[in-house]
């Protein structure tokens, strides 16, 4: 089987319409992890990612009736703009259904190059089943993102240009994961010519359809996938991918959101270019690897896959990322209610800098800070802790809490007294008009809210945090309520950060 896609893979003629990616060195990343780290720059495609190559490829495969009548894919935006530049260069009419929660940048991307685009669903498995029943009705050829032989042998041209550029060992090659047309594509062609290097797949944890099938030793359907990866929200690894990666990939790794958002930073650091949060999956894999496996000079290359995203989500990034490379110790503190105690409080912490400071008035005899301090890993967030503990003060470690992250730390100041039967949940929801309209039509009439915060941050989910009065014996008929709804949901009600400032 490799020995076949390797001859499509070198007979893949994609440089009408695709370019040979720089590889290039990141100096920052690598003298921080004492490695030799190259990047691949598939962010330059005129598209800004990889999926340009594969729908090329395949586009010229099409019979001339089939070029007459069109076609169509199903696309979170990647591999849609890949088709409708493929469309524009080759002259073929070209349909796109897209995700609603699709970024803007990449609708607009798409309708630009002429593609006919139809937003539908909320993640690529809906738009799909969707491009089916356009398929069948107008009679297109449907160009599947990624399992299909011709799409991954264009994508495993990537492959093909980094072993022609580096001479040099290579110890492994990082590459992004969502259905795995771009790391079947590079893994046959690597481990045919040279078995040696190692093939490292990287995914989203909340889209992790290759870890799920290697785990399961087939193919399965993942009952959730979350979309703040939108290049890498696919439910299930494609079935000629997985035959391929089955037998080739050498370890997979798991990324949280906060890791791709440190990712982005150390992109950009190297390479002054803003990688989408897919993009960037190959970075924070190449991190984890070396923290993990404790490697060093060695030569390790990443793929930078796409560069697609909406500039509003940039703020939450940027939050994001101190919070994925450790540099930030978030932390609930409670110190004395009296005159020089926040001094006294400045003088433990010492010369670090401090990043955030919430507080206000509740009890003449204590306070209770939300404060963020600038730490330099791990170590130093444990020895912060450790001095304030053994100078007496009471210490909560809220830095990896997530209603914390992303709620508490907008709402100190408030407490409600005699709220009754208050329980506290947190939602994530598509952002997209009405979406938000929609919850409070659910849960507003029959049930009091009586603590709400959103906040817009520009992702592709948009995060709730509410207090509802539930009397205890309507609990069930709440909950069922929230299954109506559909969207995803945490009880926080005994959430340390929630007790110690808004309950």
């Amino acid at each position: 089987m490799l020995e076949s896609m390797v001859k499509k893979i070198l007979n893949a003629a994609i440089y009408k319409a695709a370019k040979t990616t720089p590889l290039d060195e990141a100096s920052s990343l690598s003298k921080k992890l004492d490695n030799r780290v190259f990047i691949k720059r598939e962010d330059l495609q005129s598209v800004f990612s990889f999926k340009l190559r594969g729908a090329f490829n395949r586009m010229q495969q099409l019979t001339e009736e089939q070029r007459k009548k069109g076609v169509i894919c199903a696309s979170a935006g990647n591999h849609a703009q890949g088709i409708a530049e493929s469309g524009r260069i080759l002259g073929v009419k070209t349909t796109i259904v897209m995700p609603k929660t699709t970024p803007a940048i990449k609708v607009k991307s798409v309708r630009d190059r002429g593609g006919r685009v139809k937003l539908h669903g909320d993640a690529y498995d809906d738009a799909f089943k969707y491009s089916q029943k356009i398929m069948l009705e107008e009679d297109l050829t449907f160009i599947h993102p990624f399992d299909d032989l011709d799409v991954i042998a264009g994508q495993g041209t990537v492959a093909r240009e980094i072993l022609q550029e580096m001479s040099d060992p290579i110890e492994a090659v990082f590459i992004p994961v969502g259905g795995g047309g771009l790391c079947a594509g590079m893994a046959a062609y690597i481990k045919y010519l040279r078995p040696e290097i190692k093939i490292i797949a990287v995914e989203y944890e909340e889209s992790a359809c290759l870890k799920a099938a290697m785990d399961a030793g087939k193919r399965v359907v993942l009952d959730k996938v979350g979309i703040f990866a939108d290049g890498v929200a696919v439910a299930q690894i494609g079935k000629e991918t997985f035959n391929i990666l089955k037998d080739t990939v050498d370890e997979v790794i798991t990324i949280n959101a906060a890791e791709i958002c440190a990712a982005i930073k150390d992109i950009f650091d190297d390479t002054r270019s803003v990688a989408e949060p897919a993009g960037a999956l190959g970075v924070a894999g190449l991190k984890k690897y070396v923290q993990e496996h404790n490697i060093k000079d060695r030569n390790l290359i990443a793929i930078c896959s796409g560069a697609n995203m909406n500039f509003d989500r940039l703020r939450y990034i940027a939050e994001q990322s101190n919070i994925g490379e450790q540099t930030e110790a978030l932390l609930a503190v409670t110190i004395d209610e009296s005159p020089g105690s926040f001094k006294k409080f400045c003088s433990i912490v010492g010369k670090r800098t401090i990043t955030e400071f919430n507080y206000r008035y509740d009890d003449p005899q204590s306070a209770q800070i939300f404060v963020g301090v600038q730490v330099s890993g791990l170590e130093d967030r444990l020895s912060i802790i450790s001095e304030l503990v053994e100078n007496e003060y009471h210490v909560e470690d809220l830095t990896e809490n997530n209603m914390a992250i992303n709620h508490i730390r907008y709402m100190v100041g408030g407490r409600a007294e005699g709220v009754s039967d208050e329980r506290i949940f947190r939602f994530e929801f598509p952002e997209r008009p009405s979406a938000l309209l929609n919850f409070l039509k659910k849960l507003g009439f029959k049930w009091n809210i009586s603590l709400f915060h959103y906040r817009n941050n520009g992702a592709a989910y948009g995060r709730v945090l509410a207090g509802i009065q539930i009397p205890e014996n309507e609990i069930q008929e709440f909950e069922q309520s929230l299954d109506e709804i559909g969207y995803q949901y945490w009880d926080e009600s005994d959430n340390p950060a929630y007790k110690l400032f808004l309950a």
